[in-house]
């Protein structure tokens, strides 16, 4: 018998400090062991869904109800809920082109770092025995506010123990999506409105958006790189609008495979919350830090014990200004 098959399953899993399930799992159950068999390149929890023959996508994906067919496998449901919520917000995240790093905690409290740099950072030649530039680094003033972001299941054991898998993953992965949607926004408002150690960005003025504005905006953050772009919804249709962003290629490939135009080579981020009559420019590099508490947290115990009514999904995060320089904005009266 596989070692995987053997593994007793248990909510306390779930409540190991610093540790997700998967990783817990892998401790009891090493996937090194299996190169070179047929349960190559699955997880410690795939290889639980094997043993149980449970079928969580594709045709003759299992029912709901397979999870509680047997002892022990209804503590992978709640892993199960997680990563579908997980595949959503992945699918809609646009954080990785707003963020240059993403810190993880075990804690609702964070100080983050502040660099400051003599001579804006410049590098000049010293002459021998000059004393040379300093970049002090220390822990920031304050904390970084932390959001839980997340939705209630409001349904029953009885009304989903008899549907397909793949489809409760479709509504999970759109609960993702909502969740990925906040957090885009949280890092935008956080760039607008200041972390509350520092102060939202500047804006240049415009009276009518123009091409002109983006090779202003461009070198305002000299010399910080202008690589990402975000805009809500009237702006992004304005921006698209500019006749130097109308090339025939950019129209191909946007009718052709939905992708944006890059202005000046940066990449387009559109957040449909976002407030009209604003343009935001960043060095995604330097400009904001991701902090998360944990990884998406669901009530595992309720889950493995079928009580799905009014049972909690979240995650808790939050975003602070790195350097100030990094990104600047384009305000415009809209239409």
């Amino acid at each position: 018998m596989a070692n995987f098959e053997g593994i007793s399953l248990e909510k306390g899993m779930y409540a190991v400090p610093g540790k997700s399930f998967t990783q817990v799992l892998e401790e009891l159950d090493h996937s090194d062991q299996y190169r070179g068999t047929s349960l190559e390149g699955l997880d410690a929890y795939q290889r639980q869904l094997k043993r149980f023959d449970i079928k969580v996508s594709g045709p003759g994906s299992s029912t709901v109800e397979k999870f509680f067919s047997a002892a022990g496998s209804a503590a992978l449901f709640p892993e199960y809920v997680a990563r579908a919520v997980a595949q959503g917000m992945e699918k809609n995240n646009k954080v990785t082109d707003l963020v240059a790093t993403v810190t993880r905690i075990d804690a609702l409290d964070y100080r983050g770092l502040d660099a400051e740099s003599e001579d804006e950072g410049s590098v000049p030649v010293v002459a021998e025995g000059a004393k040379l530039p300093q970049t002090a680094i220390r822990t920031s003033s304050g904390l970084v506010r932390l959001r839980k972001r997340g939705r209630v299941l409001s349904t029953s054991y009885e009304a989903l123990r008899y549907q397909k898998l793949d489809l409760l993953t479709v509504t999970l992965r759109q609960i993702g999506a909502y969740m990925a949607a906040a957090l885009n926004q949280d890092a935008v408002n956080t760039l607008l409105e200041g972390d509350g150690s520092k102060a939202g960005i500047s804006f240049t003025a415009s009276t009518s958006l123009a091409y002109e504005d983006f090779l202003k905006l461009w070198g305002s953050l000299a010399p910080f790189e202008l690589n990402t772009l975000a805009a809500g919804t009237e702006g992004m249709q304005k921006l698209l609008q500019i006749t130097e962003f109308k090339d025939a290629q950019a129209g191909l490939n946007f009718q052709g495979t939905g992708k944006l135009c890059t202005p000046l080579g940066a990449t387009l981020v559109h957040i449909p919350g976002m407030e009209s009559g604003k343009i935001v420019g960043l060095d995604k590099t330097a400009a904001l830090e991701m902090v998360q508490a944990g990884d998406i947290v669901t009530e595992y115990d309720r889950l493995i014990d079928r009580q799905l009514e009014q049972t909690a999904i979240s995650v808790t995060a939050g975003f602070a200004r790195l350097y100030t320089g990094a990104a600047h904005g384009v305000s415009y009266t809209a239409a």
